[in-house]
């Protein structure tokens, strides 16, 4: 399995018009990408800016799948100006 990790600080204000469309992108993924086994979406009170990803695919291809899908660009498009930052880790197992 391939995990991806992101944590996104989201300029203040926006994370009411971020979070609607962040949920339609990891359903849509969990929906039509087979190779997506997990997508999960995270916040916490006392980091109420951040939102945490963790997502779970068959491999790294799978992966590449996602971000060249039309669904994952039309996202990135909508929420850029919202997005401070944006920190992308990848995992792969070694043993489960």
């Amino acid at each position: 399995m391939f995990a991806i990790c992101v944590t996104f600080r989201i300029a203040t204000g926006q994370m009411e018009d971020f979070m609607p469309l962040m949920l339609d992108n990891a359903d849509t993924s969990k929906k039509r990408e087979p190779g997506c086994h997990r997508f999960d979406v995270l916040t916490d009170a006392d980091r109420p800016d951040e939102v945490f990803l963790y997502e779970l695919y068959t491999d790294s291809a799978a992966f590449d799948a996602h971000c060249d899908s039309a669904h994952f660009k039309a996202f990135s498009a909508a929420t850029a100006d919202m997005v401070v930052s944006k920190d992308v880790t990848s995992w792969s197992t070694v043993a489960s």
